[in-house]
Parts: C-alpha cells; sequence; structure tokens
C-alpha cells in the first residue's frame, strides 16, 4: 500500500538527481495554477519514478549487470533510459510499435536498447516481463509499482509546499501510476480530479466495475495514456478516497493542447493536455473561490504539430 511515507521517502531519495518544477500562478484569463511539469528532465514527471525505481534497486542490490528493462508506450522508456544513462545502469526498453518516432529516438539517444514489439503497451509489457526472466534485468513498471509512483507523487509535494491553500490537485490518468502518487501525497490535504480521455478510461471503468477492468485503448493521448486496466495501487488510492472522475474527448484534448501553446507557450503532447481539457471544455467546473493546480507533465511531442 503506498502512503505519503513513501513519496516522502522518494523525495529525498532523488534529490538533486530530479528538478523541481515551478508552479504557474494564475493569470487574468485562466484561474488555475500550473504544475511546469513538461520542464522536467526528458519533459515529463516520469523521470521522478525512474530515479527512485533504480535508486532503490541499486540500494537493495536488486539491479546488477543486466540492468533494467521496461515497457512503454515511449515516456516510461525515455524517463528509465535517462536515469540508467546518469547513474550507469543498463537499460532495455520494449516499446509497441505505435510508439511516436520522437520519443524512440531520444531513448536510443540515452544509449537504450529499443526493441518494439506488438501494437499497443499490453503486449509490449508481457516483452518485458520476459526478458527480464530470461536475462536477471530488473523490471522498472512504467506505473504499477510503488517506487514509481511514490516517485510521481513527490511532484504534489512540490505543489503543496509552494501553495498550501491548494485544494484541488487535477492529473491525467492512463495507467494510474501519477494519480496514485498524487493521491498519496495529497491525502487529507487536497481533493484530486482523475482525468481521461472517453476512448481509453481506466479509472473511470474500474470506479463502474468495483475493480480494474480492460479497456479499449485508443484516441489521441494513447501513446501516454493508452494503458489497457488501471494498476493496483492506483485502485488501491480510488479505495481509500474516489477522485473526482473525469472524461474529455479527443477534441476537447486538441483544443486544450492548443490552448497551452498559444496562451502560455507550453509544448504540450497530447496526453499531456487532457488535464487542463477537463477545464477548459468545462467537464470540470471548479467551485466559487476553489483553488486548482493542473499538472501539465509531458512536452515530447512535435513542434511542427503546435500550430
Amino acid at each position: 500500500m503506498l502512503d505519503r511515507t513513501d513519496v516522502q521517502a522518494a523525495a529525498a531519495r532523488i534529490a538533486g538527481r530530479v528538478r523541481r518544477t515551478p508552479l504557474m500562478p494564475p493569470s487574468d484569463r485562466d484561474a488555475v495554477w500550473l504544475k511546469c511539469e513538461f520542464l522536467q528532465h526528458c519533459g515529463v514527471f516520469k523521470t521522478r519514478g525512474a530515479f527512485n525505481r533504480q535508486l532503490a534497486g541499486l540500494e537493495t542490490g536488486e539491479i546488477g549487470d543486466a540492468g533494467v528493462v521496461v515497457a512503454s508506450g515511449g515516456n516510461a522508456g525515455l524517463a528509465q533510459a535517462f536515469a540508467a544513462r546518469d547513474l550507469g545502469i543498463r537499460a532495455t526498453v520494449f516499446v509497441p510499435q505505435s510508439a511516436p518516432d520522437v520519443k524512440v529516438r531520444r531513448i536510443e539517444a540515452y544509449g537504450a536498447d529499443v526493441v518494439r514489439v506488438g501494437s499497443e503497451y499490453a503486449e509490449a509489457y508481457d516483452a518485458a516481463v520476459a526478458f527480464g526472466e530470461r536475462t536477471g534485468a530488473a523490471l522498472a513498471h512504467a506505473y504499477d509499482q510503488l517506487e514509481v509512483a511514490a516517485g510521481a507523487g513527490t511532484l504534489a509535494e512540490e505543489i503543496l509546499e509552494d501553495e498550501p491553500s491548494i485544494d484541488t490537485i487535477v492529473v491525467a490518468v492512463g495507467g494510474g501510476g501519477l494519480y496514485a502518487g498524487v493521491a498519496a501525497s495529497a491525502l487529507g490535504r487536497a481533493r484530486v480530479v482523475a482525468v481521461e480521455p472517453e476512448l481509453c478510461p481506466t479509472l473511470h471503468s474500474a470506479l463502474e466495475a468495483g475493480r480494474p477492468v480492460d479497456v479499449a485503448v485508443a484516441g489521441v493521448a494513447a501513446d501516454s495514456l493508452g494503458a489497457r486496466r488501471l494498476g493496483d495501487l492506483a485502485f488501491s488510492a480510488l479505495e481509500k478516497e474516489p477522485p473526482t472522475s473525469v472524461l474529455v474527448t479527443d477534441d476537447e484534448i486538441m483544443d486544450a493542447r492548443s490552448s497551452l501553446w498559444s496562451e502560455f507557450r507550453v509544448p504540450s503532447e497530447t496526453g499531456a493536455a487532457a488535464a487542463y481539457a477537463a477545464l477548459l471544455s468545462g467537464r470540470y467546473v471548479p467551485e466559487d473561490a476553489e483553488r486548482v493546480a493542473v499538472v501539465v507533465c509531458g512536452a515530447n511531442t512535435d513542434p511542427a504539430t503546435l500550430g
């Protein structure tokens, strides 16, 4: 079970390895704070969990000569490859055929071995597990691993240290690692709004079914939010305190992405724009005087598509 002590331990472990990203205050035209995690190493929050996972594995001796293996739609692979290069660890990254070339090229540039397998994340994950069992490489899960989720939750610690009056933190959800970490950090201090694309609603479906269930994966944000099933850590978090669950359309995500670029010059990838889409579209309407922070957490996109 993940709790705030795990997040605090992660913050201490990764200090000096990751950036403390800024919390942009509200403007006259937008009454929300933006947690600028797109400025993190690799442009994504997953770098926090990658360092926490690998440093913890080195401490216990779990990570040896075979290094780490991870399955990823792109961003988790980037983060694990970056951390491995920094720590002198071998990294092997399994990605589906649909992984964006811009991400795959960067993973390779960090020195990791990249293997393309299958059409979606779940197939890459099965191949990564088999590789680890065969070679002894330690599995670094993209989202459903305590060290990974605890590392992600450190951004919520920063939000509530920088602005303790925040009432609500809005996050995008795929497999739920970021949600699980933020929920653990924020429990008793701020509510969490969990935003998903309508075309890959893992958390929303788990809430309805009362357990994690497989969902179809499609849409503009599938490369980063396209997990087939909510992770167990995220499900445990929603059982402890259910979040406000919000679904957004692909068009709303693309509108939010365009707005983040035109209004703030934030180069957001589609998955990272999903959280902001909940507010821009009116799918989530804050109460009067509610103080809301939105996590914008991915900048691995083709700049030519920003408009």
